[in-house]
């Protein structure tokens, strides 16, 4: 098979399973829309007055966590999509990809553009209702900040499969995505800012892409930085390369038992 088939017809498959998958699409932007209205909306009740919007960098609360919200949902997403590489393992279908006379990497590499493709679609429905909350986000920091997720997808993407590769059940991979998720989530920056932290507790804020993906999320759609922004799109392009690369290298060692 040529390399660019089975690099489009993964991507390909990827979109289609998760058009066909609306359990997966309903639970992937109910959670996100649960915290905005009911985490956002309450705190922000809470967090008002000039302290308050120093602490979150002149912005109001909302306005603050939409950025977070969507990264959450592109993260999330992406992280576990990685499962469908044991689905496949179980159903046969991933024995087929590694006996076939075609390229891994391409495989792999067709999968998480499929499934960063999926990533984005989600972020997009999570961020039109954010700014009927957060009416003053910038529109015009729509489509960067989509860009910004699709990067952000395929570091995580590629977390997620250099782990299904080397688990076998989905309870596994399950427990470890969940062990792994929320101190992610919690040491990006999302819901409040991470720069009160010690200074072994920010080695792991930095090594985390979805941090840069909050910073620079931010800096689109509220205009607003604490880093500077370039440095924070190039750690956030080294980081999803080196993700994406274990990813690969971890799946093209997998075997079938």
């Amino acid at each position: 098979m040529n390399e660019l088939n089975i690099f489009y017809v993964m991507a390909y498959r990827q979109l289609r399973r998760y058009v066909r998958a609306r359990s997966r699409l309903i639970a992937t932007i109910v959670n996100p829309i649960v915290f905005l209205i009911f985490f956002g909306m309450g705190w922000s009740a809470l967090f008002k007055g000039g302290m308050a919007k120093q602490m979150f960098y002149g912005l109001d609360y909302v306005s603050f966590l939409a950025p977070g919200i969507y990264m959450m949902t592109i993260f999330a997403a992406s992280f576990i999509g990685g499962i469908s590489v044991i689905w496949d393992r179980e159903f046969g279908f991933l024995k087929e990809i590694l006996v076939a006379p075609a390229s891994r990497t391409y495989a792999i590499l067709g999968r998480t553009l499929g499934d960063s493709l999926t990533c984005i679609l989600q972020g997009l429905i999570i961020l039109l209702p954010i700014y009927l909350l957060a009416p003053g986000l910038k529109i015009q920091g729509l489509l960067p900040t989509l860009l910004v997720g699709f990067i952000v997808a395929i570091s995580f993407n590629g977390l997620g499969i250099a782990i299904a590769s080397k688990i076998n059940s989905m309870e596994g991979f399950q427990l470890i995505v969940n062990l792994i998720m929320w101190p992610l989530i919690f040491l990006s920056g999302a819901f409040y800012p991470v720069q009160g932290f010690p200074e072994w507790v920010k080695l792991f804020i930095y090594l985390n892409p979805m941090t840069y993906g909050v910073i620079v999320s931010r800096y689109f759609l509220a205009g607003v930085a604490t880093v500077n922004i370039f440095e924070s799109i190039l750690a956030l392009l080294i980081l999803s390369i080196i993700f994406l690369m274990i990813g690969i290298y971890l799946f093209k060692r997998t075997t079938i038992e």
